[in-house]
């Protein structure tokens, strides 16, 4: 296609080509086919494929730029591209923009499944789009009848920005505990760019301005992204609030080596960096990076009795100057309904409080770790939590190892030394180690309360590469972290900077590099 075009012609060669996506609209698409538009220009309308057209993984239909620089999709009102009920799509170098009403109604580039079946629509590739202007930049659902979504799904290289509600989302039908289906399977997202996607100030019964929402999904990878400066207009009386990256109703997802900052809540709810919510299952968060956001670096929450929500990792993270609206979260923060078997080890975390956003959580100072009745079988192992005068854990009850267990831990404050235990206040670990029974291993202390020595401390970070600034710089018999034979558990081969784990482990995201 091209503005010099005309549809009276085949469009079947740059030198003949259609000149209006509504003529391309009329036409019905089949394996192979391609449509094609001339970068660097601008079509106004929309691209919809329907229910028999699309191709297959061998054959797909490609809607995509030719020529130089990107083509641009500016839909009137509505969505750029729409698929519904087929698959066999990939769609490529591309910018879709919104206007107004698309801003309200729209999505960039939207898959609908409403099939009834049990078949996944199978084969999505997105690369190198830009989406925004839209009210989602991109949305994968299952929507009506449809138990299933869709399957094979790529998402890379793609930026989505300043949308009303979401920068990328997946959803499905209702969870059912008792029968857990998942609508989509075999997802693979990769340096996707999330960020200014606002909310929406009028959205009070449900969260809006998240950069990347994982819903209904088994078996999915969001890998090397960033989310940024999401949230900031969210609902101020929203019941639930947005997040930098979050999954829920999932199984199966692995969140690594991500980057998420500045993530913004309107209300009093959420506004963290990441977050395993209601549901979620056999998933992982590691080697991601945490800062400045309004609620929790990493949220690991369960608000409904279901007890789907059990078997989940957090490890290898860093989390640098979280909570800074919400003092009520914290930089990790667990707790829920009927939540099992959850450990969270290798992490640092660094909460500094001289800076907070508002007054009233500067006098509230959130901890490192904040941990809420619910739980059963945490296991909180290896990290290193620091502060400068804040609480270094604040636990609603009293809990014994045979509900949640920490060792080998460093707690390290330039300030007062606390952790607020149940009813209890406690000023030195070995006062608290006694009364709660924690860091010891077969009845000999362990954990710590010695200076890692982090940068970050005093430092400030205002970016990614400021990771290093939580890398300990100073060697310690008290930063030895105890072996996974003592532990009981596999920490894996890498460490947050990807360097291979040593024999001997240390506390924290960072390991030392040894010879051996």
């Amino acid at each position: 296609m091209s503005p010099d075009g005309d549809d009276e012609n085949d469009g079947l060669s740059p030198e003949k080509p259609w000149r209006t996506l509504d003529h391309a609209n009329d036409v019905r698409f089949r394996p192979g086919d391609r449509l094609r538009l001339e970068g660097g220009e601008r079509f106004r309308g929309s691209v919809t494929l329907e229910e028999g057209e699309a191709g297959s993984s061998t054959k797909p239909v490609v809607i995509e730029s030719y020529g130089t620089g990107r083509a641009t999709i500016a839909p009137r009102g509505t969505s750029g591209i729409t698929v519904r009920d087929t698959a066999g799509v990939q769609i490529r170098n591309l910018s879709l923009i919104g206007d107004r009403r698309s801003l309200r109604e729209g999505v960039g580039i939207a898959f609908r499944n409403r099939l009834a079946g049990t078949r996944r629509l199978r084969h999505v590739r997105i690369t190198n789009v830009e989406a925004r202007g839209f009210q989602n930049g991109i949305s994968v659902g299952a929507e009506k009848d449809a138990v299933v979504g869709y399957g094979d799904v790529r998402i890379s290289d793609v930026s989505v920005h300043h949308n009303l509600e979401s920068g990328l989302v997946f959803y499905g039908p209702e969870f059912e505990a008792d029968h857990p289906t998942y609508a989509h399977a075999g997802l693979r997202i990769e340096r996707v760019k999330a960020y200014s996607n606002t909310g929406d100030p009028r959205s009070d019964k449900r969260n809006t301005g998240s950069g990347v929402t994982l819903g209904s999904v088994r078996d999915a990878k969001v890998m090397r992204s960033v989310a940024h400066d999401n949230g900031s207009t969210s609902a101020a009386v929203a019941e639930e609030g947005p997040e930098g990256i979050w999954v829920y109703d999932s199984t199966h997802v692995v969140l690594e080596n991500n980057v998420s900052y500045r993530n913004r809540t309107g209300s009093r709810v959420d506004g963290g960096g990441f977050g395993f919510d209601n549901n979620v299952s056999f998933s992982v968060m590691q080697y991601n990076f945490a800062y400045g956001n309004d609620g929790p670096g990493f949220l690991v929450y369960s608000g409904q009795p279901t007890g789907a929500h059990k078997n989940n990792i957090v490890r290898f993270n860093m989390s640098w100057d979280d909570a800074r609206k919400l003092p009520e979260y914290g930089g990790i923060v667990a707790y829920g309904t009927r939540m099992a078997n959850l450990d969270i080890y290798h992490n640092t975390v660094v909460m500094r409080t001289e800076n907070l956003a508002s007054a009233e959580a500067a006098g509230s100072r959130p901890p490192a770790l904040r941990l809420h009745d619910g739980m059963r079988g945490v296991r909180v192992h290896n990290n290193i939590l620091a502060t400068d005068g804040g609480p270094l854990i604040s636990a609603q009850s009293s809990y014994r190892p045979g509900t949640l267990r920490l060792q080998g831990n460093v707690y390290y404050s330039t300030g007062r030394w606390s952790v607020k235990w149940g009813a209890q206040s406690f000023t030195g670990l070995g006062g608290w180690r006694t009364a709660s029974r924690q860091e010891t291993l077969d009845g000999e202390p362990v954990g710590s309360s010695e200076d890692p020595c982090l940068p970050g401390l005093e430092a400030p970070i205002t970016d990614g590469a400021g990771a290093r600034k939580l890398v300990p710089q100073c060697e310690s018999k008290g930063l030895a972290g105890l072996g996974p034979q003592a532990l009981g558990i596999g920490v894996g081969p890498v460490d947050y900077f990807g360097d291979r784990i040593p024999r001997a482990l240390t506390v924290g995201a960072a390991q030392r590099r040894t010879a051996d």
